[in-house]
């Protein structure tokens, strides 16, 4: 998985949710402070009318969390899925490699993986399809009892 973009998506997200957040609380306390006189006589009332406030804010930051916490499993889910798509096309790959492989490359590929060296360059040894010198065969006089 892709841990910066995992990063940079969640950061624009808490970003985002921050700006809100902040604008919400802005408003709310602006309109509060407008309604609310604090003095001797109602401070009662006054402080469990900022704590209304304060727990909508809060239940308000709860349900953005949420929605922006959803929002970012869909996108891992989504991830998950093609990385499962992509495993499985990398293991068909894999095995028709393997079938198609001859002994000597899988045991030379063996002893790669044992030893961590990168795979040597194809050299010339490797088989490949017969060339027309090869299919040309040069006549030979048989010096044996012909019939």
């Amino acid at each position: 998985m892709n841990s910066s973009c995992y990063t940079v998506a969640m950061d624009l997200g808490v970003c985002q949710l921050r700006n809100l957040s902040i604008s919400f609380l802005s408003s709310l306390l602006s309109a509060e402070s407008s309604h609310v006189q604090i003095d001797n006589s109602s401070s009662g009332a006054s402080v469990v009318a900022i704590d209304n406030k304060i727990e909508q804010a809060m239940d308000l930051v709860k349900s953005h969390l949420m929605y922006a916490v959803r929002e970012e499993v869909e996108v891992l889910k989504e991830q998950i899925k093609e990385l499962i798509e992509r495993n499985s096309q990398l293991e068909q790959e894999n095995t028709l490699l393997k079938t198609l492989a001859s002994p000597e490359q899988m045991a030379q590929f063996q002893a790669q993986v044992q030893t961590g060296s990168p795979p040597a360059p194809p050299t010339a040894a490797t088989p490949g399809p017969p060339s027309a010198a090869t299919l040309v065969q040069p006549t030979s006089h048989s010096s044996g009892p012909s019939a």
